[in-house]
């Protein structure tokens, strides 16, 4: 069971994560720590629910519409829980132009899930996204919100997939 408490109550290790967050900021300031709260909420719990983030709303004083409004601005955010392995691929324009949605369509085809699905193993969720400011190295994704992937060809795609689909059983 992850830390953050599924009744609502914050757990004493969440509670010192947040701390440590909230204490970067002057005393009436303490609101500038949602993202980093939203972020321990995720990695604790792998997504931010509802009741989290009503959780993070209360811890720093803040009304829920507020935290809600960072969760849906931030594509980094997770609303609902999603699979080992987030694959995030650029539609913006620019990698329109550059082939981003035959990417995209590709992997759906490849995973056999449509854009904002996951895997039925758990392995794979797969979902747009904004600008990641790669636009000439298009086709681009960025895997679980940390490795950017630039220049994604077909082949390359697969080799992605395969790749961690291999790391993720182990």
């Amino acid at each position: 069971m992850s830390a953050v408490a599924t009744s609502q109550a914050i757990s004493d290790a969440t509670k010192a994560r947040f701390a440590k967050e909230v204490a970067k900021y002057p005393a009436d300031q303490k609101q500038s720590a949602v993202m980093a709260c939203l972020t321990i909420v995720q990695q604790e719990a792998g997504y931010v629910s509802a009741e989290s983030e009503k959780l993070v709303a209360d811890y720093l004083g803040m009304a829920p519409i507020a935290v809600h409004e960072v969760t849906t601005f931030y594509n980094m955010y997770n609303q609902q829980p999603v699979g080992k392995y987030k694959l995030n691929v650029c539609t913006n324009l620019p990698c329109q132009l550059r082939d981003g949605g035959k990417a995209l369509e590709h992997l759906e085809h490849k995973l056999g899930v449509g854009m904002g699905e996951t895997t039925p193993d758990g392995m794979f969720t797969l979902q747009q996204c904004e600008c990641l400011g790669a636009c000439a190295d298009s086709p681009v994704l960025l895997v679980n919100d940390r490795t950017m992937c630039s220049f994604m060809s077909n082949d390359k795609l697969d080799q992605l997939v395969d790749g961690l689909r291999a790391a993720g059983s182990t």
